[in-house]
């Protein structure tokens, strides 16, 4: 069983930055793609990046440019550090494996981010 927990969130004023971290730990596997999701009152959740076991990365239009996926294996820790933030960033993220086939691990508590002035 894998637990993930989600930190780093907060409030932000329009244009500003975020680092989240999420720590995987139980039955881990650096070869896991891993992504950050998020989900806002009202809408389904989202994928907004991924990244493989060597680095390759993903991510939708909506954040392409200003976000940046990175993982350390060794710590089992992936992180999205999130640049020129909107108001539509606003959301609970969340970090989970990749799947096609709705296996994901427990989510997460997740992690509040609001972006407002």
């Amino acid at each position: 069983q894998v637990q993930l927990v989600e930190s780093g969130g907060g409030l932000v004023q329009p244009g500003g930055s975020l680092r989240l971290s999420c720590a995987a730990s139980g039955s881990f596997d650096s070869l896991y793609v891993m992504g950050w999701y998020r989900q806002s009152p009202g809408k389904q959740r989202e994928l907004v990046a991924s990244i493989t076991r060597f680095g390759n990365t993903n991510y939708a239009d909506s954040v392409k440019g200003r976000f940046t996926i990175s993982r350390d294996n060794a710590k089992n820790t992936v992180y999205l550090q999130m640049n020129s933030l909107k108001p539509e960033d606003t959301a609970v993220y969340y970090c989970n494996k990749m799947s096609t086939t709705n296996d994901y691990f427990s989510w997460g508590q997740g992690t509040q981010v609001t972006v407002s002035s």
